[in-house]
Formats: structure tokens, sequence, C-alpha cells
């Protein structure tokens, strides 16, 4: 792969991910599924999304095995 092709797909990846930054806060449920685990004390809030990120990494996984059949 040439780096200008490189550079494209890396510009292509990090326009998709702003994308998906702004679009993230209007998603119901994204960091709110049942077994995340938030613990909130007076002055400390511990915040860890593991539910939310195994599904995203299980969604991620299927686009990316879906783009490798098309080739």
């Amino acid at each position: 792969m040439s780096i200008a092709r490189t550079l494209i797909v890396i510009g292509g990846a990090l326009v998709a991910l702003g994308l998906l930054l702004q679009v993230a806060p209007y998603v119901p449920l994204l960091g709110k599924l049942p077994g995340d685990i938030r613990i909130e004390r007076e002055g400390y809030t511990l915040y860890f999304p593991i539910v939310t990120c195994l599904l995203l990494s299980a969604i991620v996984t299927l686009v990316m095995q879906l783009i490798e059949r098309m080739k």
C-alpha cells in the first residue's frame, strides 16, 4: 500500500471517528446498558461501561468481517 493511500485511509478513519463522536450523545442507551459499572461517592465517581464496550467491540468486529468478505 502506498503512503498516499495510507494517509487517505487514516484521514477517512479520523473523519468517521469525528462523526461518531458527534452522534454518540444522541444514541439512547449508549453507556447506560445493564452491566455498566457506575460507583458514585461523595467527591468521587467511577464509571466503567464494560457491557457497552463489549457490544461496540462485537459490532465493529462484524463490520470489519463484512468489509473483509467484500474484497
